[in-house]
């Protein structure tokens, strides 16, 4: 009775911990909310299994904190996207280690005083089904994770990687995974058991990285979310095989909420979740879309601010590129500037901006930038014709006007933030290159549109040293 009054305060510490986490300002409280809950669960756990040798858990908790300490430390805010999915794969990693040390308990003891220990409220094929589902669902997540990290660190191209029959072979790779779990549900006493499973885990390991590197780098945000909450959702298959109801809450509600977050960003860019995994976006990119007539106009930053100094709304879209320069200070510093000069400042976020869910969101809260400054792209784009300048750092797709005006472009149909329709347009951009994603931003050929060339950070550090 004790341990469940427990889980449910840790439980509730979690889901306050969300809760806080939809808000810079309430985040880092949230974070700690629920790291206290997960303390409180595990300490609980600990002492209602009677484990009261803390050795090797102590051992392990000390390696992971100091790894993930460093590794912490180290990451720069433009490898967070990676170090996010690495996390991901983690967690996945870790409910096939938990549900490979059940089955090896079932191997040990057999069925009858294994079903005894857990006090036999469990029938056998529940506790397989659960196995199961806690290998597949972790195997997938931990190779596919792998591959996003390698797509978003550049390790891989981020173009989608496609070959004949690729649709067909995933489809029997599933069925084979399928297939083996069905037999060993069915007979887990059998002693094929272990190579049933072992096919299991080869198999989910392998439908991880054919199921991810057919995805593009433009797609990758949706993709981790999907991750995400694939690791809860394995987290969730571990919790029935432990017995553990914490367990449970905990992996329901990542996945649950990454599963929401997934949905939203696919909304976000007009496409189904179904074009996104087997779409292939991006392979093609390159033959299609209308020609682009004109050319791309520089303007010099002493010019840009001449604009910028008579301008009374200013409207600044970050991107990943302002990740890359490590802007978000230099921006912020020149948003004190323009509101000081009589300007009205907003930062216009797209859902699906940099290379995870809520990136930029992330960038712009480290430099401090007032949280009501933060406008999404519905609140944003209705005023935006009466913007006088639009600032686009590193952005491209989510800004590019074919989405909205070329039938034959690849990302038709998807919201962006019209800063087209703004009366001047200047883009921090390194050089002339096609985005992410791959495609010719038609935004760089508009007659308001000038661009500044160069690293994001040193032209926004030159535009504060003119105002200064």
């Amino acid at each position: 009775m004790l341990i469940n009054l427990i889980y449910i305060a840790a439980s509730i510490l979690f889901i306050l911990g969300i809760k806080k986490l939809g808000s810079a300002d309430t985040a880092r409280s949230g974070n700690l909310l629920s790291a206290v809950g997960m303390a409180l669960a595990v300490v609980a756990t600990l002492f209602d299994r009677q484990i009261l040798d803390f050795t090797w858990i102590f051992a392990g908790i000390a390696i992971g904190a100091v790894i993930g300490g460093v590794w912490a430390m180290r990451a720069e805010m433009t490898g967070m996207p990676e170090l996010v999915a690495l996390f991901n794969g983690f967690g996945g990693l870790a409910s096939v280690l938990v549900g490979w040390a059940e089955f090896g308990k079932i191997q040990g003891q057999g069925w009858q005083k294994y079903l005894a220990a857990s006090g036999g409220e469990v029938p056998d094929w529940f506790t397989t089904l659960a196995i199961a589902l806690a290998l597949i669902i972790g195997g997938i997540t931990f190779t596919g994770s792998l591959i996003a990290w390698a797509k978003l660190s550049g390790r891989m191209g981020g173009a989608p990687t496609l070959f004949a029959g690729q649709k067909p072979l995933n489809l029997l790779l599933m069925g084979g995974i399928l297939l083996a779990s069905i037999i060993w549900v069915a007979s887990p006493q059998a002693a094929r058991a272990e190579t049933l499973l072992i096919t299991v885990v080869a198999l989910s390991l392998l439908i991880g990285i054919l199921g991810v590197i057919p995805i593009g780098g433009g797609d990758m945000p949706v993709v981790i979310s999907l991750l995400n909450s694939f690791s809860g959702l394995a987290a969730c298959a571990a919790g029935f095989v432990v017995l553990n109801n914490v367990l449970l809450v905990a992996g329901c509600l990542v996945g649950a909420s990454g599963l929401i977050l997934t949905i939203i960003m696919c909304k976000a860019m007009n496409r189904t979740l179904g074009n996104v995994l087997f779409g292939g976006f991006g392979a093609t990119t390159g033959k299609t879309g209308a020609q682009v007539e004109g050319e791309m106009k520089a303007l010099s930053v002493q010019d840009a601010y001449y604009v910028l100094e008579a301008a009374n709304s200013v409207v600044i879209v970050p991107g990943y590129g302002m990740a890359v320069a490590q802007a978000q200070h230099a921006c912020k510093e020149l948003g004190v500037l323009l509101e000081k000069n009589g300007a009205e400042v907003r930062y216009a976020i797209h859902p699906v901006a940099g290379r995870m869910p809520g990136h930029m969101n992330v960038l712009l809260a480290e430099a401090d930038v007032p949280y009501e400054q933060l406008c999404e792209m519905d609140d944003v784009n209705p005023i935006m014709p009466t913007v006088d300048v639009a600032i686009v750092i590193g952005a491209n797709d989510v800004v590019n006007p074919a989405a909205a005006e070329d039938p034959t472009s690849p990302i038709y149909g998807m919201p962006i933030i019209n800063v087209h329709e703004a009366r001047s347009v200047f883009v921090l951009k390194r050089g002339q290159g096609a985005g992410f994603s791959g495609l010719v931003n038609t935004l760089f050929f508009r007659d308001n549109c000038r661009m500044i060339y160069g690293d994001a950070k040193s032209t926004l550090t030159s535009l504060v040293s003119e105002f200064e």
